[in-house]
């Protein structure tokens, strides 16, 4: 028999130390993140990220236990997962439902949350001096700007709106969002500008000593205050760091399944989850399963913490 490569040794290791801790989780056939059959796939669904908005609620041996979730929130760190999501109108939205993931309640400086547009739906405006980031992961929405210029946003789509600046999105079927909006933290002679694109035509970027793909969806200039991250993970890789840092963070897992330490606990995630990570907390990511893992991750950036 062949012996294992160094990196799936490392692996083993690994998950022989944190798996007992998963509250006796199972991870046979239908445990959760065992390795997805191919009926699971998303590549098998025929969307990208179909995982988001169709997500396993739960372990199938804890799917009748009411009052069953895998959400958890601490002082520094939250999972929160989609069976424990509640929709609401969004204020000065029409026709949509949204789900706020992350909120200052927390301790965050930024809002997260998902928004589920319906026909015929709208956008309101965020407050005074916000900023908002949108991203697409199911259907088309169309956005307007204050010029009159429209832009097709398909999934996989994204866009960045300066704080104060007149637009909408509308939509005449259905689709959802992962919306991002903080007050922005202007600098003197530094101003942002509109930005439409899309994950694929951002290039990949080097990442000294780790495996992981990276790519960022807006300018590491200096008048952005925050970044979005697109992070692709093949199965079995992981991050060679535990990170320690200042910069608070929002994540959705749009692809795969894995496990993130956050602190001294180690959830077991898959797609649709979301997390928040206050300043300094513990971090560290392993993918597993047969398909990539790619999330979606908010950064502050360029700002003195003071």
């Amino acid at each position: 028999m062949q012996s294992p490569s160094p990196v799936s040794a490392r692996i083993l290791v690994i998950l022989s130390i944190i798996i007992p801790s998963f509250m006796n989780v199972s991870v046979a056939d239908e445990g959760f993140c065992s390795a997805p059959s191919n009926s699971d796939s998303y590549s098998n669904s025929g969307r990208m990220y179909w995982k988001v908005t169709n997500p396993t609620l739960a372990p199938s041996h804890l799917r009748d236990l009411p009052g069953f979730t895998r959400s958890v929130y601490k002082r520094d760190h939250a999972l929160i997962t989609p069976e424990s999501h509640v929709f609401s109108p969004l204020p000065e939205w029409t026709n949509t439902l949204g789900a706020y993931l992350i909120t200052p309640a927390m301790g965050s400086h930024f809002v997260m949350y998902l928004a589920n547009m319906q026909g015929n739906s709208r956008s309101g405006l965020p407050p005074y001096d916000v900023e908002r980031f949108v991203f697409v992961v199911q259907g088309t929405v169309t956005l307007t700007n204050v010029s009159g210029v429209n832009h097709e946003l398909m999934v996989d789509s994204y866009a960045y709106l300066p704080p104060n600046s007149e637009h909408s999105i509308s939509c005449d079927a259905s689709a959802t969002l992962v919306v991002f909006e903080r007050r922005y933290a202007s600098l003197k002679n530094h101003i942002t500008e509109q930005i439409v694109g899309s994950t694929v035509k951002q290039p990949l970027l080097e990442t000294p000593g780790e495996v992981f793909e990276l790519r960022k969806l807006l300018p590491t200039s200096a008048p952005y205050d925050f970044n979005i991250h697109i992070m692709d993970f093949q199965p079995g890789e992981f991050l060679n760091v535990k990170e320690i840092h200042y910069n608070q963070h929002g994540l959705l897992l749009l692809e795969g399944q894995g496990i993130y330490r956050l602190g001294d606990s180690w959830y077991p995630i898959q797609a649709g989850d979301a997390i928040w990570m206050a300043p300094f907390v513990p971090q560290w990511y392993a993918a597993l399963g047969k398909t990539r893992s790619r999330y979606l991750l908010y950064k502050d950036v360029n700002r003195n913490p003071l």
